[in-house]
């Protein structure tokens, strides 16, 4: 009997034994927060409360409406939102609309607007459209976030010189001149401040800088300005809160009904919309950190969607600004290391403690600090690195259009145009199709470069008209659409074409773009880097005749029929290529593959092995790395033709020089790789599940001197290279070795990289700095590659992460 099992089942004692192997019972949950989100919740309230001070003083609002909206943001958001560490609260991003709200229907109406586009939120939450608001082009949303820090840095340059702001960007730009020539020394000079702590603070080098940029620069140049104007004695405009008292609640909505529905529209679609982006670029950065990921679950945009009505609708009740996700505020939550949604719900209750505890020491920050804060923030918001972007994509025209929308006419008419627009070049680019003819060697080539579409169908007519009866033609599809007419103009004349004696081979770069049945007899339908499994098409076995064979209870044929292929034996002898062609399988395979090359890669690049032809090859390292077919080193490296030198052998060793322990084969190869290609890295890659590491950890002493066992032998040192000591071995950042294979596979890189040191030709490249080691680890299964850090004393294999290749 198990001494898990009581031993008397029916023991009124057992009824109070927990279950065998879960923890012992244990009382109600009690709330408990780690030191890393309580750091981490400091950090981003001492962003918020300048911020949130001078988005209200931008919009024209109380200035408590900005703590209520940071306190409601963290606390209701953070606890029911489904981005775990983005940190809600008044926007800068919704600072142009809320201000327009206030101008046309007042504040209290403002507040109320708020609360029903909290409610439409709720709505399109339940109705599961989250995913639908990504769609918007990026172009769109970047030109509209620009255009709206334009707006805010044209407004608040009138405070940070001492005057006031206009109601719309043209009259801030006409009055601007006058400003300029007139302006208050007082706020002039504590603005100047304000902006000077804010670029300098930052940038404090060497070890003081380490230790005073974990302090806010925001918190820094608003404190600073306030307290150089106390000392000085400036006499300047100051935070004016009023006693909560007194504060002015959401009232029923007065004003005209679709003027009202365009409010709620434009407020819903802004905060919806940063908010989604925003939890997108969260998960970028939870996946950044190692370690985080397995801990932090990526954001459910649904709830976020829900939680930020929820929160929309409390702030409104409450006489709040509106809310959205903000980005300043959660990349210092990811980055101060915030591990939980308790940071973000932490910092909502030191606003709370603040506006309650520290009205009189808020009252002593000038307006022009704060005005110089909100307009710092509002440039940054044109991003040159968007612009860059949007420029590379071809998409400058809607950015630029959104943008000016924004700033002259307001953000929902401006998103409406470049809506627009973003439409007209989507629709341009759909029909601007390029066909082209041309012969070479007796061959009509016709290029297609674009989407074939019905409006394309007259222009491909004509130039299939000029291809002659007879030829042997190539139709080069170069894009990824094509629609029901295109489809049927190709059909028919490739029918046509062909029964007149001509030939037609119709290839593209998109997988499986073939206009008909193959001619072809293999069917291959495989392109470069397709999804597949080892490469090859799986094709249907042919029936045989009738009467051949014998037949089992399953209907299967038996016997003789199948050759080891299983495929009849007339095709298995003779092959793709005919009689005297490669025979078996795999010799198919083979010819499948080369004729699937020289139909679909080859004319890609052909020019380019053309030129290396010419030219010689010129790679900039030498790559070694293990013989498993599994490790594809110019997939795992995105490197091309003339790139990588590689060496492969079993166990990618490099074998120390020597006339007993040396082998000239790799020898020779880094001889030639450095001093004749004069390569400007060597790189060792070992890789997950290698049969090597594993052969090395169970072989045994002595045995029959195989070339496998003799060649393993240039292992050992990896071997002895594994101390008792487990923190002395190389190891994965963020994790552990999984197994000893893998723990002896990190060592073996380690090891070989030394081994490469003791070769003449490296150790002479290393003296002369004209040469770099690396080391790598590439995980199989996870396709994840880690390099061997450069910095750390220890064997340290860093985490290799994605990057964004927009940027």
């Amino acid at each position: 009997m198990s001494a898990c099992v009581p031993a008397r089942a029916d023991s009124a004692r057992t009824k109070h034994v927990h279950p065998p192997h879960s923890p012992p019972p244990h009382g109600p949950r009690r709330f408990r927060v780690a030191g890393a989100d309580l750091s981490a919740s400091i950090a981003v309230f001492l962003i918020a409360l300048p911020l949130s001070l001078g988005i209200a003083l931008a919009t024209g609002a109380p200035l408590q409406a900005g703590l209520v909206a940071a306190a409601v943001g963290g606390i209701v958001v953070g606890r029911l939102g489904g981005c775990p560490l983005q940190v809600s609260g008044p926007a800068a991003g919704l600072t142009v609309v809320t201000a327009d709200l206030i101008v046309r229907y007042g504040w209290r109406t403002t507040c109320a607007i708020t609360v029903l586009a909290g409610l439409a939120q709720l709505g399109l939450g339940c109705l599961r459209v989250a995913r639908s608001a990504l769609a918007v082009s990026p172009a769109i949303v970047h030109g509209m976030l620009a255009g709206i820090g334009v707006t805010i840095a044209v407004a608040q340059l009138h405070i940070v010189l001492g005057g006031t702001p206009q109601s719309s960007v043209p009259d801030n730009l006409r009055a601007l001149p006058a400003q300029l020539a007139s302006p208050r020394p007082a706020d002039l000079a504590v603005s100047l401040l304000t902006l000077t702590l804010l670029m300098l603070w930052p940038r404090v080098p060497g070890r003081a800088g380490q230790l005073l940029g974990k302090v806010p620069a925001a918190l820094v140049a608003v404190a600073g300005a306030t307290v150089v104007a106390a000392l000085a004695g400036l006499r300047l405009p100051k935070v004016d809160l009023p006693s909560w008292s007194s504060h002015a609640l959401a009232t029923l909505p007065d004003g005209p009904v679709l003027g009202l529905v365009a409010a709620v529209l434009t407020t819903t679609l802004v905060c919806s919309v940063q908010s989604l982006l925003g939890a997108v670029a969260v998960d970028k950065l939870v996946a950044a950190r190692p370690g985080l990921s397995g801990r932090v679950k990526r954001s459910d945009l649904d709830r976020e969607l829900l939680g930020q009505g929820a929160a929309n609708i409390v702030s409104g009740s409450l006489g709040g600004l509106p809310i959205a996700g903000v980005a300043v505020r959660s990349s210092a939550n990811v980055g101060a290391g915030a591990v939980s949604r308790n940071s973000t719900m932490l910092h909502g209750v030191l606003v709370v403690v603040a506006a309650l505890l520290m009205v009189p020491a808020l009252e002593f920050i000038p307006l022009a600090a704060l005005a110089s804060l909100v307009m710092s923030v509002g440039l940054r918001m044109v991003s040159l690195n968007h612009i860059r972007t949007v420029t590379r994509h071809r998409e400058a025209l809607v950015y630029a259009v959104t943008t000016c929308g924004v700033v002259f006419f307001g953000v929902l008419e401006g998103v409406a145009l470049g809506i627009a627009v973003a439409v007209g070049v989507a629709l341009h680019r759909l029909s601007r199709t390029r066909i082209t003819h041309d012969e070479t060697e007796g061959v009509h080539h016709v290029h297609v470069r674009g989407q074939l579409t019905f409006l394309a169908v007259p222009r491909l007519s004509r130039v299939l008209h000029h291809v002659p009866q007879g030829a042997d033609t190539v139709v080069e599809l170069d894009g990824s659409f094509m629609d029901h007419a295109a489809y049927e103009t190709l059909q028919d004349w490739q029918k046509t074409h062909t029964a007149q004696g001509g030939s037609v081979d119709i290839t593209g770069r998109r997988p499986g773009t073939r206009i008909s049945e193959p001619a072809d007899a293999d069917g291959c339908r495989c392109r470069p880097w397709t999804p597949w499994r080892n490469h090859q098409c799986e094709r249907p076995q042919p029936a045989p005749p009738p009467g051949t064979g014998r037949q089992d209870g399953t209907g299967e044929p038996s016997g003789p029929i199948t050759g080891p292929s299983g495929t009849d034996g007339p095709a298995s002898r003779t092959g793709p290529g005919g009689p005297g062609g490669p025979t078996g399988s795999s010799g198919r395979e083979l010819a499948r593959g080369i004729s699937a090359f020289q139909r679909n890669t080859a004319p890609l690049v052909r020019g380019e092995l053309a030129r290396l032809a010419r030219e010689g090859q010129q790679p900039s390292q030498l790559f070694l790395t293990c013989a498993d077919s599994r490790v594809v080193t110019s997939m795992i490296t995105s490197s091309g033709p003339g790139d990588l030198f590689v060496v492969r052998n079993v166990g990618n060793f490099v074998p120390l020089p020597g006339e007993e322990s040396g082998d000239d084969s790799v020898a020779a190869a880094i001889e030639y790789a450095v001093d004749i290609l004069k390569v400007r890295s060597l790189t060792v890659c070992g890789h997950s599940g290698c049969g090597a590491m594993q052969a090395l950890l169970s072989a045994e002493p002595g045995g029959a001197g195989t070339p496998l066992k003799r060649w393993l032998r240039h292992g050992l040192p990896s071997l002895e290279r594994m101390p008792e000591d487990e923190s002395a071995r190389p190891r994965l950042a963020g994790r552990r070795p999984t197994d000893a294979a893998e723990q002896l596979c990190l060592a073996n890189v380690v090891q070989q990289l030394e081994h490469l040191r003791a070769h003449d030709a490296v150790s002479r490249a290393l003296r002369s700095g004209e040469l770099e080691l690396h080391g790598m680890y590439f995980h199989v299964g996870e396709a994840q590659a880690y390099l061997l850090s450069e910095d750390a004393e220890d064997a340290v294999f860093e985490l290799v992460l994605e990057t964004d290749l927009t940027a």
